[in-house]
């Protein structure tokens, strides 16, 4: 079969299309026909080695897939790895069927990025009506439903992005005001546009900027990082923690991938508000699977906005 295989750990050149050996079927898992895969900034620190969890060479990236098992039914699921290539493995309870409401487009939107956004509003932050949340990167894939699910739940959003074309996708996508991430004075541009501090804060650029988006959150506030974009971590001050009383939590969906009943609740909303026009997957670039490094580059880059996939048809 046709694969991206990873052969040594490095820039988007170590992506390169080969003739791969298909998956070895495994219990509690089935083969799937995959039509789109998923690019997610997860794949971009696997290539860098700097993923949360380790993987050994060689290695076939990608973590969402769309397709098709048992004579044509379409599927969207998880994987830990395998997803840049024509099969992969995905294992029962992280597949799920994909209503004739949802397109394959939309679909590989949701298994990563809307289980993310989704998780990180309602489990992580526990946001409810009335509260104000900062969402970082608000034009980007998990951004762009984050901003909807959050003004859907009567929250104020307060959108995060790098440019003026960015901050007015998210305007539009609901938030109740945007500011630019790049700003020296980020805090201060937060709680003008929120009006004082903020409840809740989503972060996944790390640095300076985590620093920044942290001292915007109220006391008794909650924070949850779901990344480091920016290639730094940041340190905690458990002084600043305890005079603010302030929680601030990490997430890892790999984490909830055992808990059937988590992911088939967010599932079922994420499809529901899909079918119903609630929420608007923003499909971006979709590449030719020889494309990944060219994908790799441009999502590095924080060119695109909403879903980057690959066609592994093409």
């Amino acid at each position: 079969m046709r694969a991206i295989v990873m052969r040594e750990f490095g820039d988007p050149d170590v992506l390169r299309l080969e003739d791969a050996p298909e998956p070895t079927p495994r219990a509690g898992h089935a083969l799937v026909d995959v039509r789109l895969a998923g690019v997610n900034y997860a794949d971009v620190h696997v290539r860098g080695d700097t993923y949360l969890a380790p993987v050994e060479l060689p290695y076939i990236p990608g973590n969402e897939v769309v397709g098709t098992l048992d004579g044509g039914r379409r599927v969207v699921g998880l994987t830990r790895g395998g997803g840049y290539a024509e099969r992969a493995l995905l294992h029962r309870r992280v597949t799920w069927d994909v209503p004739d409401t949802v397109g394959d487009e939309q679909a590989v939107a949701l298994a990563l990025q809307g289980n993310s956004a989704w998780h990180l509003l309602f489990t992580a932050l526990r946001l409810s009506e009335g509260e104000s949340v900062v969402v970082p990167a608000a034009a980007g894939g998990v951004g762009t439903l984050a901003v909807q699910l959050a003004a859907r739940a009567g929250a104020k959003v307060i959108g995060l992005a790098g440019s003026e074309a960015k901050r007015r996708l998210a305007l539009e996508l609901g938030a109740h005001a945007v500011v630019d991430s790049t700003a020296e004075d980020l805090t201060e541009r937060i709680l003008d546009a929120a009006g004082g501090p903020v409840d809740t804060a989503l972060e996944m650029t790390g640095g300076a900027t985590f620093a920044r988006t942290l001292a915007a959150v109220a006391p008794r506030g909650r924070l949850a990082v779901y990344g480091f974009a920016g290639g730094e971590l940041a340190n905690v001050s458990t002084r600043e923690l305890m005079e603010r009383s302030l929680t601030v939590s990490g997430f890892w969906l790999p984490q909830l991938y055992a808990d059937r009943t988590a992911l088939q609740t967010s599932m079922r909303a994420l499809f529901g508000a899909v079918a119903d026009g609630s929420l608007r997957t923003l499909t971006g670039t979709t590449y030719a699977l020889g494309e990944a490094a060219r994908a790799h580059r441009d999502l590095a880059a924080r060119t695109p906005t909403g879903k980057l996939a690959l066609d592994v048809t093409r």
